[in-house]
């Protein structure tokens, strides 16, 4: 069952609408000249390791140690990213170089 094109009409203004939303509220809420409130201070400071470690574990979840390739390209790429990472300081580096290891570690060891 499709839509119709009225319903694909209002479909995409609502998306359009709560994009538009998503970007301009912000700048509603915390007017550009004004200190955010130390609660927004906090999450902006935690927030960003929070998220990384979370997509760490959501990526090792499903390791096997006991089958396959045990974790080797996994455990290497977390290595050398983390290690990119506290040694130059430049996320996309470091994030894209572990993902392009890990790419090349499934193809080698599988």
């Amino acid at each position: 069952m499709s839509m119709t094109l009225f319903e694909q009409m209002i479909t995409i203004g609502m998306v359009v609408l709560g994009t538009m939303a998503t970007r301009f509220v912000p700048f509603l809420v915390f007017p550009p000249g004004r200190a955010a409130p130390p609660y927004v201070s906090y999450l902006g400071k935690v927030l960003p390791a929070a998220t990384l470690g979370m997509l760490v574990v959501y990526c090792i979840r499903d390791v096997s140690l006991v089958s396959g390739t045990h974790g080797i390209p996994e455990f290497v790429s977390i290595g050398v990213v983390a290690f990119l990472h506290i040694w130059k300081r430049k996320m996309l580096l470091s994030l894209a170089s572990g993902t392009l290891l890990y790419m090349l570690l499934i193809r080698v060891l599988a």
